[in-house]
């Protein structure tokens, strides 16, 4: 049965009808919930209250539950709310104060009320009005059923979490033992702003991110992430613990960002939990746990919530620097400093149906299946991410226009010096106009990103920044033409083969794979970044890596690729890595 499109338990249903029928205003009955129940306010006004009694004395039902499941919203069955508050009782915590910042449908709740004892008053926000109805029918049904059990004060507020005045309730309740428990949306600030969400935090870069950062991804955060700092910055000084339902990528951030926020909060967990088997949904998650009001950690460790008799591991700050495991780590330590060469992003241009291309019987085909007449001194191979299998490559199965050699060059060149490019891109023009991305505004006709001096280097070391496979591909030229990459790829390029070669060996070594994998998170968006890359020192792995070993791998890579190679270069190599006023590379850069 359904009341207000919340679920209500016939037991429920019963109790309201035979106790509310007679009571002339929601005062009245508010008053007599409260006595019975401990929820303050469960009626808004009168309308409410006779719209209830009228439903539930004919018994109505059934208006069929909205998906909300593009607002992040995956509610946490009771089962597993209760195992997570069980999880808490084990730690022998027992709050005084129950805080549930987007309480959904109540479980949690209900489970702080069946396994605590000592609490005095429950807040639980929540802005979808039917879950509130839901949650307030649930804890009746669960004092119906339990009618001698602790009835602390119950607040259940009809509220935007970002509006809700949290620093009054630590204020008001300073001195007493508090849990923060909840699973609040899995979904970022950009998703709910394109669903027209109210649910929003007020628009600021709360991370103080660069404006190119902000404009090309980074300003997008996780609700939960914000939900879950705000929680921690709002209550860090009061006894008591976190405990919220996550993305395993919320509690990498948090952790990483605690180096300089350095939050008052200790005992750092992570629980992995099965999203699949617990949501039906394929996002990595976990319990989020921590001890608040204590000296501030720097490190997190892993368990798995269904066995989490041992820890799997501990990832976090070691010193200066953030590792994914920090166990391995400390015995790759010795290569993580900086890269003598600058790792770089493939081009981006966001218009693959018009600048991307297949060669087919010595023609161009674009993606909307038209022959392209253009002519060859603007057009390169392009590979991308899911064309980085081999070790080396020198041919690509796609072709690409690269309109600038730098970011912000003019190209009206375009029009005199390659006329039937000018004249194809022109005729493409509403392609270009309708990329969303704000870094092409004010830019020149069909810009592109993530090109420079670099591009055009005709030797290429690369790796996928999507792919989990820790190995490194040596791009050759194609046609006497260097090969571009796209923007899921990063590279490092080279004008001499020997030293692209040399490079490679050390990338593909046993004990780099090692600290890449010490260092790099399996459930990230992008297993490998410029900032993880950039940790790769090859100065010092060459020192630690055996004359013999290269020789024989340099050996295996001639003899497959026909590459005829020595290490009679090797030394020069070694002076060119060796920084000079302590500056990179700038041959490279």
């Amino acid at each position: 049965m359904k009341v207000f499109e919340a679920n209500i338990t016939h037991q429920v249903a019963d109790y309201l009808n035979v106790n509310l029928s007679d009571i002339p205003s929601f005062e009245m009955a508010n008053q007599k919930m409260f006595g019975a129940f401990g929820i303050n306010a469960f009626f808004d006004n009168n309308e409410e209250l006779e719209t209830l009694k009228e439903i539930i004395s004919v018994n109505y039902s059934l208006i069929e539950e909205p998906d909300r499941a593009e607002y992040g919203d995956f509610q946490t069955n009771a089962i597993l709310a209760n195992k997570v508050a069980l999880h808490v009782s084990a730690k022998n915590i027992s709050p005084e104060i129950v805080i549930e910042p987007t309480c959904g449908k109540g479980n949690f709740i209900i489970a702080a009320l069946r396994n605590f004892r000592d609490i005095e008053h429950i807040f639980g926000i929540e802005i979808y009005k039917p879950y509130v109805w839901e949650t307030k029918f649930s804890i009746v049904d669960f004092f119906l059923s339990n009618p001698n059990d602790n009835k602390p004060e119950i607040t259940i507020s009809h509220c935007n979490v970002f509006d809700f005045d949290f620093k009054q309730i630590a204020k008001q309740y300073s001195t007493q033992q508090i849990l923060v428990i909840g699973n609040p949306p899995w979904v970022t600030n950009s998703k709910l702003g394109s669903l027209n969400s109210t649910n929003l935090p007020k628009k600021t870069n709360f991370k103080n991110h660069n404006g190119l950062d902000a404009m090309t991804g980074k300003g997008n955060f996780d609700i939960a992430e914000f939900i879950t700092l705000n929680m921690i910055e709002t209550f860090q000084t009061m006894k008591g613990h976190l405990l919220l339902l996550v993305k395993n990528s919320v509690i990498k951030n948090i952790v990483f960002d605690q180096n300089t926020n350095r939050y008052k909060i200790s005992s750092i967990e992570k629980h992995c939990i099965a999203s699949k088997k617990e949501f039906n949904v394929s996002v990595e998650a976990a319990l989020f746990y921590c001890q608040l009001n204590s000296l501030p950690t720097l490190y997190c460790v892993e368990f798995d919530f269904y066995n989490n008799l041992n820890p799997q591991l501990k990832f976090g700050w070691l010193n200066d620097k953030f590792v994914s495991n920090i166990d391995t780590y400390t015995h790759t330590k010795n290569i993580d400093g900086i890269s003598p060469f600058v790792w770089r992003q493939g081009l981006k241009h966001d218009c693959a149906t018009v600048m991307e291309f297949d060669k087919v019987n010595g023609h161009y085909m674009n993606a909307l299946n038209e022959e392209i007449k253009l002519e060859e001194g603007l057009v390169y191979g392009i590979l991308k991410s899911s064309d980085l299998k081999n070790t080396v490559i020198d041919q690509t199965r796609k072709f690409t226009i690269v309109t600038q050699k730098k970011v912000g060059q003019e190209t009206k060149y375009i029009k005199t010096e390659y006329p039937k490019t000018y004249q194809y891109l022109t005729e493409h023009q509403a392609n270009f106009d309708a990329r969303k991305s704000s870094i092409y505004n004010n830019k020149p006709l069909f810009s592109i990103f993530g090109i420079g001096d670099y591009s055009f280097k005709p030797f290429k070391v690369a790796i996928s920044g999507l792919y989990k496979t820790f190995h490194f591909t040596l791009i050759l030229p194609q046609h006497n033409k260097p090969v571009m990459l796209d923007d899921t790829c990063y590279l490092i390029g080279f004008d001499k083969i020997e030293y692209a070669v040399y490079s490679l060996i050390l990338l593909n070594s046993a004990l780099t794979v090692r600290f890449l994998q010490s260092i790099t998170f399996p459930d990230a968006k992008r297993t490998f970044t410029k900032d993880v890359l950039m940790r790769i020192d090859l100065l010092r792995l060459s020192k630690l890596i055996p004359k013999a070993e290269l020789q024989t791998e340099l050996e295996m890579l001639n003899e497959k690729y026909s590459l005829n190679l020595t290490l009679n270069s090797w030394e020069n190599f070694i002076s060119e890595m060796t920084p000079v006023n302590n500056g990179q590379l700038a041959m490279f850069v």
